[in-house]
């Protein structure tokens, strides 16, 4: 064996502890990084903890409101029949929310299955989105709002413009997006849908000129079971579900969604969604059987 050097054998040692100072640098790393995975599993079990409890609430009390409006229905004297349209324009809301919170529902338990695929077809977009803007209409005119629709398309001369990507999961997504510009605008307001294609690409922003997201919550609104004011006064009804499952249902979708909004001024926000590249034959229709339809002689 050959005659080692002072100085060989201090760069040597030197050499294994640099290696050694790496290996406990990242050791203290994956120690870090493992402690934080942890303390996100706890709090998303905690979180489906209260997830659990607020959505038994959602789904109990419209059922309890729609039974009990019922019963009081068929107590109703047969001339007092301005009371029985009275009631039963509650009960088509109730059923409404009940029917639009199991479907967020549904889809959040395939998701976390990692059951959820997409069903392409040929969508014939404005008739999809005009479908959801009635379904909201009963909500929309209960507070004063206007929803303005811009269709920013024009493709041929009397031809319908369809699009292929999956019609359920884009008029949940849109339904969502309506759901909250609704529920945070201020009475009186307005809500704009603009509409745009541009290289395969489908753009769709939905402002709103209500409260507005300041930008700490900007940063957690896409998380699962998170919700902005879990405050008994809260003016969010929901249980956190609805960002989420747009981001989810995007991402299944190659989509992506960008949000701008400034407090107490409103927020704004557009999803991309490419075009697929499946070869289909079938074309879609505007999704009526998801939610209940609209009805404007409901007052």
């Amino acid at each position: 064996m050959a005659n080692i050097s002072d100085k060989q054998l201090m760069k040597e040692l030197k050499i294994k502890l640099d290696e050694r100072s790496k290996l406990e640098n990242e050791v203290k790393m994956l120690s870090g990084e493992l402690q934080i995975v942890t303390q996100r599993f706890k709090e998303s079990e905690s979180m489906k903890s209260h997830f659990i409890s607020n959505i038994s609430n959602e789904i109990i009390n419209p059922f309890t409101s729609i039974l009990g409006l019922s019963k009081s229905i068929l107590s109703v004297q047969k001339n007092d029949w301005k009371k029985v349209v009275s009631m039963v324009a509650l009960i088509h809301s109730e059923a409404f929310n009940l029917d639009f919170q199991l479907r967020n529902i549904f889809v959040a338990a395939k998701i976390e299955a990692g059951e959820i695929m997409p069903n392409i077809a040929k969508v014939s977009v404005k008739s999809l989105i005009q479908s959801i803007i009635d379904s909201f209409n009963l909500v929309a005119r209960k507070m004063g709002i206007e929803v303005e629709f811009h269709f920013n398309i024009e493709y041929g001369f009397g031809k319908n413009f369809y699009f292929k990507t999956d019609s359920e999961k884009l008029k949940l997504i849109l339904s969502n997006l309506l759901n909250n510009a609704l529920k945070y605008s201020y009475k009186d307001s307005k809500v704009i849908i603009k509409v745009n294609y541009d290289e395969d690409v489908l753009s769709i922003c939905v402002q709103d000129f209500g409260t507005g997201i300041s930008e700490k919550n900007q940063q957690i609104i896409f998380e699962r079971f998170k919700r902005l004011d879990s405050g008994i006064n809260s003016i969010n009804r929901g249980h956190g579900l609805g960002l989420s499952i747009i981001k989810s249902l995007l991402d299944v979708l190659d989509g992506t969604i960008e949000i701008d909004s400034t407090k107490g001024e409103g927020s704004t926000f557009t999803i991309k969604i490419p075009e697929s590249r499946n070869i289909v034959d079938s074309f879609s229709g505007d999704g009526n059987d998801l939610f209940f339809d609209g009805d404007d002689e409901i007052f």
